[in-house]
């Protein structure tokens, strides 16, 4: 929950609240301020135990309510222990609250009392119950969660049919006394006692007298310095609640909203839409506990349900929130920035809504002269949490010129140089955590548009203020980012084994991942001193699922950067996996990851999810560019490290995951590019094989006969002579897939030379059929790259097959004129001149 929440169900001064008992020590002697913790003499407690006996064996409404007032006479709720309190609230029930609630709304005539008072004392009791967590997730209470959001929406129900049913009843009852019909005695004596105990708790505001805790509405406007709301949308005030009736619905929900699932049942229960519609009428105290109460609702899991359930909703409460916000002066805007973060919607949502747009662009021109001005750290970091929400939201284009984009990074690498730089074992804050978790969103922003920039600038307009950055200006910028990032791996070098599931180390590591995955060139050397860490907490997270649920609560609550609704152990890894495709590229980072037994750990990782995928169909086998990043990665270690490929057990493990793989994605048109990483690195390993001594394993022969029937899918020569084309199933994923494709081929080449046995193979799957008819008809291949790669292929086979080398020599003294006339290699293979 965002700090200042009132969400969390608490009573004033006077109020008892039972955990309160537990920590302030209830045999101490009375606080002068708080009158609270005074204890009971022991006269007073043998006469409570009387009373606690009378309303245990209470027969009815009117015997439970006099044994309560006669209790809170006797003594505060303050001087009460957990138990006793405990027990008041067990002989009491929610049955009695919720009657009382039920007649006020609907109405009934054998009532003795104004629904106005059944409501107040029934909300008075559901207030003082709800303070404790097994009452406050009680069934019967929750279905009083409806009624009490209508009222709090709509106004009393009561008011416009009171004074008709009033006269109703009057007559009614005249017309009793004139045929003879009179009450019971016993209903006479309920009805009084009621009337009597009802009148009395209404009015029992003061501490000294409170029964229940006192009720937010009874203190003096004048004297705190509030101010009543007026009314508009034709809410008139006779239509108002009373303050004190909504101070006490609005501490119910509260009490459900504090519980675990709390939230869940208030979003099931309709709060969302009904909260708006409050805020909308400007309700009593909807500004100021309905707003809170709304901005709890959307500060966590929830958050992005309510969203997508009630998005038009919720946008016009953001609107008239950024209104307030642009509208304040500075303090109270400064104040504002952490209330608002609660109710800008997930990014994506309703991202093409031009009034989001709007009261986006409109809160960026607030910010801007808040980040040139000079700041606490507290303040500061408040406002770049803001700009950290709002920047997943648009991206850079609204922030303003380059300038002020130069500033906002600026200003977090320096909150991120001045938060981390500390002595080893200094400990953060959770605030600052906070506010370094949305420096470090920023950091990644500016790392996604700075580090493209060079290549941009020159040939495409600026696509956002941080992409129209000067050569000069995005120096700096990255400039500002090295050395922030120097500071986030000096602090990841001090990180203990047993903080491995802290958050915001988590948090930390995944903004240098956001550098590692963009820039190597710079902080190399502390880079690769860093990887035992890196690979360390990877394989942790990988391993231990026991740190997940921290890391999913903390995902799913933090206003910014990917939501974790779906974390996993894998995630962590998913993050490094750019930055270890481009280190495991270089010769030093890469003998270190080798020392690490990181092709293991990307084996594992593939292992995963392969058993994750298989068997998914539809949209459920959607296609995970992670495991396509840590086939390249495994694929750097094939190429430049073949004895440790020969060697490695865990590249065994890889051969038989790929044997199974790869026959069920060619049949997956979505998964072509991870088809196509598989493929090619079996092919890569089975390059560096010899050929078996006896008979072929079956899955090594199966994994052949697919690589050979994917290769051979890419092209088509059409029925016409021409160039030749890629396949239309091909074409979607060409981009991706063409160099895999090539370099598959050059593969197969190397794995027909290693391992004859697959020429028979080749011939059995058509390959070579297919692709011979391919080159006699067209005149042409799409270029260079591709014929090499053919042309390696077809070269191997010629030379271990001497039926394939002269089937290779006839076709191209019969076609001498089409594509295979251009392959001179080939010529040379098959003796053609």
């Amino acid at each position: 929950m965002a700090e200042g929440s009132e969400c969390t169900p608490s009573l004033s001064a006077e109020n008892h609240h039972p955990r309160r008992e537990e920590e302030g020590g209830g045999g101490g002697p009375p606080d002068p301020e708080s009158n609270r913790g005074g204890g009971l003499t022991d006269a007073q407690r043998e006469v409570l135990q009387r009373y606690l006996h009378a309303l245990t064996h209470a027969k009815n409404d009117s015997h439970t309510l006099a044994a309560l007032l006669l209790i809170t006479r006797l003594c505060p709720a303050s001087q009460l222990d957990k138990s006793t309190l405990k027990h008041i609230f067990e002989a009491v029930g929610l049955n009695l609250p919720a009657r009382l609630l039920v007649t006020a709304v609907r109405g009934s005539e054998s009532s003795a009392l104004p629904p106005e008072e059944l409501f107040s004392l029934g909300t008075a009791l559901l207030a003082a119950l709800s303070t404790d967590p097994d009452m406050a997730s009680h069934p019967l209470l929750l279905t009083t969660v409806p009624l009490l959001l209508g009222v709090l929406a709509d106004g009393p129900m009561w008011t416009k049919q009171e004074q008709a049913d009033q006269r109703q009843k009057q007559s009614k009852q005249g017309l009793e006394t004139e045929t003879g019909h009179t009450a019971s005695e016993n209903d006479e004596v309920q009805s009084t006692e009621i009337s009597h105990t009802t009148n009395t708790a209404v009015t029992m505001s003061k501490p000294q007298n409170n029964p229940l805790g006192e009720r937010e509405g009874s203190k003096d406007k004048e004297s705190n310095g509030e101010k009543e709301i007026p009314t508009s949308h034709g809410v008139s005030p006779s239509s108002k609640l009373d303050e004190a009736m909504a101070a006490d619905c609005y501490q119910v929900l509260a009490a459900v909203c504090a519980l675990p699932r709390g939230p869940d049942q208030l979003l099931t229960r309709g709060a969302i839409p009904v909260l708006c519609r409050a805020l909308e009428q400007n309700q009593t105290l909807s500004q100021k506990r309905g707003l809170a109460l709304l901005g709890c609702l959307l500060s966590g899991k929830t958050k992005d349900r309510a969203w997508s359930k009630h998005p038009s909703e919720l946008l016009s409460v953001l609107v008239r929130v950024s209104n307030n916000f642009c509208q304040a002066k500075d303090q109270t805007r400064l104040d504002m920035c952490v209330k608002l973060l609660q109710f800008l919607p997930p990014p994506g949502v309703m991202a093409e809504s031009e009034e989001l747009k709007k009261a986006v662009a409109s809160l960026w021109g607030e910010l801007r002269p808040m980040m040139q001005a000079k700041l606490t750290p507290r303040q500061i970091g408040s406002v770049l949490v803001l700009c950290a929400c709002l920047l997943d939201l648009y991206g850079w284009e609204p922030v303003g010129p380059p300038k002020l984009c130069c500033l906002l990074v600026n200003r977090a690498c320096i909150e991120v140089r001045m938060g981390l730089e500390e002595p080893p074992g200094s400990d953060l804050s959770p605030q600052l955590q906070h506010t370094l978790t949305g420096c470090y969103r920023i950091m990644e922003a500016a790392m996604e548009q700075a580090c493209i920039q060079g290549v941009t600038q020159s040939v495409a307009p600026p696509q956002s203020a941080l992409s129209g950055l000067s050569l000069q200006q995005s120096r700096q910028v990255l400039r500002v980012l090295e050395e922030a990032f120097s500071a986030v791996i000096y602090y990841l070098q001090q990180v203990d084994k047993s903080r491995y599931g802290d958050p915001f180390i988590f948090a930390t590591f995944r903004c240098l991942c956001s550098w590692l995955a963009e820039e190597t060139s710079c902080l190399k050397e502390e880079v690769t001193n860093l990887l035992p860490f890196l690979i360390g907490y990877t394989r942790s997270h990988l391993l231990d699922e026991s740190q997940e649920q921290g890391l999913s609560s903390w995902m799913s609550e933090i206003s910014f950067g990917v939501r974790g609704s779906a974390w996993t152990g894998k995630d962590t890894l998913r993050y490094l996996l750019p930055g270890l495709c481009h280190l495991s590229a270089e010769e030093g980072p890469r003998k270190v990851l080798l020392t690490l037994d990181t092709p293991a750990l990307l084996v594992d990782f593939l292992s995963r999810g392969w058993n994750s995928l298989k068997g998914k169909t539809g949209t459920a086998s959607a296609r995970d560019p992670s495991m396509e990043t840590a086939c390249s990665a495994l694929l750097n270690f094939t190429v430049t490290e073949p004895d440790r490929v020969r060697k490695d057990p865990c590249f065994r493990t890889l051969e038989s995951l790929l044997s199974e793989a790869l026959p069920v994605l060619i049949h997956k048109p979505q998964l072509l590019v991870l088809a196509a990483n598989y493929c090619t690195l079996g092919l890569m390993i089975g390059r560096l094989k010899e050929a078996p001594p006896g008979p072929v394993k079956p899955g090594q022969k199966q994994f052949f006969s697919a690589a050979l029937r994917f290769l051979r899918g890419a092209l088509n020569s059409g029925s016409s002579p021409g160039p030749v084309r890629v396949s239309p199933s091909w074409e979607e994923w060409w981009e991706e897939a063409e160099e895999l494709w090539r370099l598959g081929l050059q593969a197969l080449g190397g794995c027909i030379r290693a391992q004859p046995w697959i020429t028979t193979l080749v011939r059995e799957e058509g390959w070579m059929t297919h692709t011979l008819t391919i080159l006699g008809k067209c005149s042409a291949l799409p270029d260079p790259h591709t014929q090499e790669a053919l042309e390696e292929a077809l070269c191997a086979m010629a030379d271990q097959c001497p039926f394939c080398k002269q089937e290779i020599a006839n076709l191209m003294v019969e076609k001498s004129k089409g594509a295979l006339d251009s392959m001179a290699s080939l010529k040379k293979s098959v003796g053609v001149k």
